[in-house]
C-alpha cells in the first residue's frame, strides 16, 4: 500500500490525473446510461447498444490510461508501441463488450455482478496489454501482490457498480453507478502502477514504431472527449426520446387496458405482437402464455385442453391468406356463453390487427326491437307485418295437396264494453282473447292481432278438407263467446270470421287477406258470432259497395241527399203534432235510393257527418214554414256525437231558418249513450239547455235502456216497431208497450210508438194510454212538398 501511495503522489503530475480522472467520470457515466438503453432493449437491438457501449467505454477507459500514463513520470524518457497500443483498444473493447452482454442475460443478481467483473477483468486487461507496450531504456519488474489486488479491485467494483445500475436508472442510482464504476478502473489503474519497479538498462533499445507519450495523450484525449461527448448527447437525447416513448406507452397502456374492446396485434406470421388484458378475458386465454407466440401454437394448447373445437392450422391460414389480401374480415364467434364480433383489419407491411366487441348486449336489444316491430305489444301475439310474413312462408312451402286457410276475425260488442268500463278492461279482456285463440289452434298455425279488436289466423293442414277449417272456426267462436271474468266484470263478447282458402281463393297473400275480410263483412251482415267462407259473389258486392261509397262522396257536393218527413200523430187527439226527418238519396243515374243502403256506409265512412248537417239544416229550413204547433224531429248518429262540433251545428241550423228551439227534437238510440257516457250527456244537457228537445229512439232494445232514463231527463221515448208490430199476436209484446207507456207516464215522459200499420194495432196503443203513434197506417214518408197535404188529411182508417 506504502508503494501505491508512494507512486501516485511522487511520481505522477496531477494536472494530468485529474484530466484522466474527468475523462474517466465521463466515460462511466455514459457506459452506465448505454448499459440502462442495452437491457431495455430487446434482440437486435440489444446487440446494437450493448456494442457502442462497449465501444464507448473502451475507448473510455483506454483513454484514461494513456493520459494517467503521461501523469506518470518515472524521471526517463519514454515512448509507446503503436501496435501494441492499439491492441490494449481492441483488448478493453472486447472484453468490455462480453461483460455487458453477460450482465443482460437476464435479472438474477449473480448474473449481473459476473458481467460487472467481467468488465472490471477488461479494464485490467486492457492496463497490461497497454504497460506491455511501454517503451523505455529500462526493464519493468512488477509486484505480483499487488498486480492481484488491482484486479480484484476493479472486478470488485465494476460489479457493484453494474448491480447498482440495475437496481433502478433514476439519476442517483446513476451517478452511484457512474461512480463506482470509475472507482473500479481508478482504482485498479494506480494500484497497477504501483506495482512497477524500474530497473535501468542503457542496452534496450525502443522500437521504430513509437509514439511520444505527450503526442499519444494529446491525441487519446481529444478523441476521447470526442466520441464521449458525442456518445453523451447521443444519450441524453436517447434518454429524452426513450422517456417521452415511455410516456406514449403508458398512455397507450391505459387506453389498452381501458377499452371496453379486446384488441391483438400479429404479424405476417401470425405471431402475437401486442394485446390487451381485455382480449385474454374475452377470448378466455388469460391463463396462457401469448406475447410473441404464434397464433397456431396457442390454438393448439387450447384444443388440448378442449377450448378448441376447430383445425388450427386451417383457420390461420385462412387469417394470414385474408390479411396478405388486404382483405377486412368480421366473424361473431360465441365465448364462455358471450357473442364476441371480431373485425380482422390487415396493416401495411403484412400482419393484422384484430379487435373484439362482446355485442351480447347489443344482439339481445336487436333481437328485442325485431320482436317489438313483429309483435303486438299488448298480446305479444305476431302483428300484421309478422303475419304477413308468415303467410308467405306457409303459402310457399305448401305442395298442391296441402290446403292453407286464413281466418280474418272482428270481436262483437268489444267496443261497447271498451267505452263503457274503460281501456284498461279492453285491454285486459284482448289478452284473454289472445290466450283462448292460441288454445285453438295447433303448432302449425298462427294467430296475429292485426289491430284493434282484429285478429287473423293462418291455418297450415296437409292433405286437409274444408271441413277441418270449419272445425277451427267453429271451436273459435264457441272459446270467444264464453263468459269472461275481468276486473270483477262478468263479460261477453262474440267474435265473426271471414275464411279464405289457399289455393281455391287463390294464391297471393294480399288476395286471400281481401277476401276472408269480405267474408267476414258477410259474417257479421248474417247477424255475427258466426263464420262464413268467401263466395264468387261477395266480390262483386264488395264492389258495388265500393262504388257506392264514391258516388255517396260525389252525391253530398251535388245536393242529391233529400229530406221526406213522415208524421207523428197525437193519438188522443188524432191530429198530426210532429213529422220525422228521413234522408234519402235521389241518385242522378239510379234513382231514390233507400236509406238502409246508404246510412250504414255513410257511418262506416263518416260521411254520416257531412250527410247529418244537411238533413239538419234542411230539416230546420222547411219547418220554419209550417205551423208553430208542429215540430220536427231528425235523427242523430253515434258517430255525430263524436263530432265535437255537434251542439255548434245544430245552433248555426236553428239560427239559419229562425226555428224556434223547442220546435226540434233530435233523436237518438241508446248505442250514443254507450260511448264515452259522461261527454256525451254533458252534450245532451248542453242542447236541451237552449230548448231543444231530446227523444231515445228504439227504447227496449238496447243493454241498459232504464238507467238512461234514470241519468237524463228524456222528454220522449219511442217504443221500438219490433214490439209493435207483434203487438196484436204475442202478449209478451203486448205486456213490454204497457210497462214501457206505464214508465212514461210516472216519470212525465212523452212515448211514441213506431212502425204502426193497422187499425188494431192503433187501437190497441190507444187503449194502453200510448201518447203519439207513427207508421204506414198514417202515411209513407213522403217529400217536403207534401207536407201540407199530411197535415190537412184525415187518415182513412175506422176508428174504435
Amino acid at each position: 500500500m506504502y508503494r501505491v501511495l508512494t507512486c501516485l503522489t511522487l511520481e505522477h503530475d496531477w494536472r494530468l490525473v485529474v484530466l484522466g480522472g474527468a475523462i474517466c467520470t465521463l466515460a462511466s457515466a455514459v457506459t452506465i446510461s448505454l448499459f440502462h438503453r442495452a437491457r431495455a432493449a430487446k434482440g437486435r437491438s440489444r446487440e446494437i447498444w450493448i456494442a457502442l457501449d462497449a465501444v464507448v467505454g473502451g475507448c473510455g477507459i483506454w483513454a484514461t490510461h494513456f493520459i494517467a500514463m503521461l501523469a506518470y513520470e518515472p524521471g526517463i524518457s519514454a515512448g509507446y508501441s503503436i501496435p501494441i497500443t492499439v491492441l490494449s483498444l481492441v483488448v478493453a473493447v472486447t472484453i468490455l463488450a462480453v461483460g455487458l452482454a453477460v450482465a443482460c442475460l437476464d435479472q438474477r443478481s449473480s448474473t449481473i455482478a459476473v458481467g460487472g467483473a467481467i468488465v472490471g477483468i477488461g479494464v485490467a486487461a486492457m492496463h497490461y496489454t497497454g504497460m506491455s507496450g511501454l517503451q523505455l531504456p529500462a526493464r519493468i519488474v512488477w509486484s505480483p501482490g499487488i498486480v492481484a489486488t488491482s484486479i480484484v479491485l476493479g472486478s470488485l467494483f465494476g460489479a457493484i457498480a453494474l448491480l447498482v445500475a440495475v437496481s433502478g436508472d433514476s439519476v442517483g442510482r446513476t451517478v452511484a453507478a457512474a461512480g463506482l464504476l470509475t472507482l473500479a478502473i481508478v482504482s485498479h489503474h494506480f494500484t497497477g502502477m504501483g506495482a512497477i519497479t524500474l530497473v535501468p538498462d542503457p542496452t534496450i533499445v525502443s522500437d521504430a514504431l513509437t509514439i511520444s507519450p505527450l503526442v499519444l495523450s494529446f491525441m487519446t484525449a481529444v478523441a476521447a472527449f470526442a466520441i464521449l461527448g458525442i456518445a453523451l448527447i447521443a444519450t441524453i437525447l436517447d434518454r429524452r426520446a426513450k422517456s417521452e416513448i415511455h410516456k406514449q406507452k403508458v398512455v397507450l397502456d391505459t387506453a389498452l387496458e381501458n377499452m371496453s374492446q379486446g384488441l391483438c396485434m400479429f404479424d405476417a406470421d401470425g405471431r402475437i405482437m401486442l394485446f390487451n388484458e381485455r382480449y385474454g378475458e374475452m377470448m378466455g386465454r388469460s391463463r396462457l402464455p401469448l406475447h410473441g407466440r404464434l397464433l397456431i401454437d396457442v390454438l393448439q394448447d387450447l384444443r388440448s385442453i378442449g377450448e378448441w373445437d376447430g383445425d388450427p392450422d386451417e383457420f390461420c391460414a385462412g387469417l394470414i391468406a385474408e390479411a396478405r389480401a388486404g382483405n377486412t374480415a368480421t366473424r361473431i364467434v360465441d365465448r364462455q356463453g358471450r357473442s364476441i364480433r371480431v373485425v380482422d383489419q390487415p396493416m401495411k407491411g403484412g400482419g393484422w390487427v384484430a379487435t373484439f366487441e362482446d355485442i351480447t348486449e347489443w344482439q339481445q336489444a336487436q333481437q328485442q326491437i325485431s320482436h317489438m316491430a313483429r309483435h303486438d305489444a299488448l298480446t305479444n301475439l305476431p302483428n300484421r307485418t309478422l303475419f304477413r310474413e308468415q303467410l308467405e312462408k306457409s303459402l310457399r312451402r305448401a305442395k298442391r295437396a296441402d290446403q292453407l286457410a286464413v281466418l280474418c276475425l272482428d270481436l262483437d260488442h268489444f267496443k261497447e264494453i271498451n267505452d263503457t268500463l274503460g281501456h284498461p278492461i279492453g285491454d285486459a279482456l284482448l289478452r284473454e282473447v289472445a290466450r283462448r285463440l292460441g288454445e285453438c289452434l295447433t303448432e302449425h298455425d298462427t294467430v296475429a292481432r292485426l289491430g284493434g279488436d282484429e285478429f287473423a289466423i293462418v291455418q297450415f293442414c296437409s292433405n286437409s278438407e274444408p271441413s277441418v277449417v270449419s272445425m277451427l272456426a267453429g271451436r273459435v267462436v264457441e272459446k270467444i263467446a264464453a263468459p269472461y271474468d275481468v276486473g270483477g266484470h262478468q263479460l261477453v263478447i262474440g267474435v265473426s270470421i271471414g275464411i279464405s282458402l289457399a289455393p281455391e281463393d287463390g294464391t297471393d297473400p294480399d288476395e286471400l287477406l281481401q277476401k276472408a275480410d269480405l267474408a267476414l263483412y258477410r259474417a257479421k251482415a248474417d247477424g255475427r258470432g258466426t263464420y262464413r267462407f268467401f263466395e264468387t259473389g261477395m266480390d262483386a258486392r264488395a264492389q258495388a259497395r265500393r262504388m257506392l261509397e264514391r258516388d255517396l262522396r260525389l252525391a253530398l257536393p251535388r245536393d242529391e241527399i233529400e229530406v221526406y218527413y213522415q208524421p207523428i200523430r197525437d193519438i188522443a187527439g188524432d191530429r198530426v203534432v210532429a213529422f220525422e226527418a228521413l234522408a234519402r238519396w235521389n241518385h242522378s243515374l239510379r234513382g231514390l235510393i233507400a236509406p238502409n243502403n246508404f246510412i250504414p256506409v255513410a257511418e262506416e265512412t263518416g260521411l254520416i257527418v257531412p250527410l247529418g248537417d244537411i238533413v239538419l239544416r234542411k230539416a230546420c229550413a222547411d219547418a220554419a214554414g209550417w205551423p208553430g204547433d208542429i215540430a220536427v224531429a231528425v235523427n242523430l248518429s253515434p258517430v255525430q256525437f263524436k263530432n265535437p262540433n255537434l251542439v255548434a251545428s245544430v245552433k248555426a241550423a236553428l239560427q239559419a231558418s229562425g226555428l224556434s228551439a223547442d220546435r226540434l227534437e233530435l233523436e237518438i238510440t241508446e248505442s250514443v249513450l254507450l260511448q264515452n257516457s259522461e261527454a256525451t250527456l254533458a252534450v245532451l244537457h248542453e242542447l236541451r239547455g237552449f230548448g231543444v228537445r231530446i227523444s231515445l229512439d228504439d227504447f227496449g232494445t238496447g243493454y241498459s235502456s232504464l238507467s238512461y232514463l234514470r241519468s237524463f231527463p228524456f222528454d220522449k221515448i219511442k217504443i221500438d216497431r219490433s214490439f209493435v208490430t207483434d203487438l196484436a199476436t204475442r202478449e209478451e209484446s203486448m205486456a213490454i208497450v204497457r210497462a214501457v207507456t206505464g214508465l212514461g207516464k210516472s216519470l212525465g215522459i212523452v212515448t211514441t210508438a213506431e212502425g204502426v200499420e193497422t187499425d188494431a194495432q192503433f187501437d190497441l196503443l190507444r187503449r194502453e194510454g200510448c201518447i203519439q203513434a207513427q207508421g204506414f197506417l198514417f202515411s209513407r214518408p213522403r217529400p217536403a212538398a207534401d207536407v201540407a197535404k199530411m197535415l190537412q188529411r184525415a187518415p182513412e182508417r175506422s176508428v174504435a
